[in-house]
């Protein structure tokens, strides 16, 4: 098997060459092995609190979709926040998360999935006593990878007012603390 490093790549039907749909887009698949990460950056935390691995990077899309997987997570969320641009999707994987959008409340179970529209206020938190995974993706990605990658860097949970910058840096506003946790 030869590895296409151009724009063009063989069409699956009929050999025909396949142009990427977008400038800038890849034009072939981007194949991101179980367990890693898309950058092979594959021990990223947030705040040192959150695992982070990304599936899907911005630059992948054209700034269409991002999507990351917090995987092996303990306890707990970010705090409550509105996405000024981008809906935010969240796929539970494995243990429970309560996620709040608006006034609405849901218990995700591995399989379920909710969307969080932009505009609405939402937070959410694995609360199960065993490591969770939550799968997520944001469109369109903005800035969104830039945020979570530079929180990524920090090795401790920042004062809630550097949060509250940072969100704000990225289209985002904390509009509330992080769910409790019984």
């Amino acid at each position: 098997m030869s590895v296409v490093s151009t724009s063009v790549s063989p069409s699956i039907a009929g050999g025909r060459a396949q142009r990427s749909p977008q400038p800038g887009w890849p034009a072939r698949g981007i194949h991101v092995p179980f367990g890693k990460d898309r950058h092979n950056e594959n021990e990223l935390m947030i705040w040192g609190i959150i695992p982070l691995s990304i599936k899907v990077s911005t630059a992948d899309t054209g700034g269409a979709l991002f999507l990351f997987q917090h995987k092996d997570m303990g306890k707990g969320g970010p705090p409550r926040h509105v996405h000024h641009e981008q809906e935010e999707w969240f796929y539970a994987i494995e243990g429970e998360y309560r996620i709040e959008v608006g006034d609405e409340r849901f218990l995700l179970r591995p399989g379920d999935s909710v969307l969080a529209p932009r505009k609405v206020p939402h937070v959410w938190a694995h609360i199960s006593n065993h490591p969770g995974t939550l799968l997520t993706a944001l469109t369109p990605a903005g800035t969104f990878e830039t945020f979570i990658r530079d929180a990524a860097r920090l090795a401790t949970l920042p004062p809630p007012e550097e949060v509250a910058r940072a969100f704000a840096a990225h289209g985002m506003t904390v509009v509330g603390p992080p769910l409790p946790i019984e």
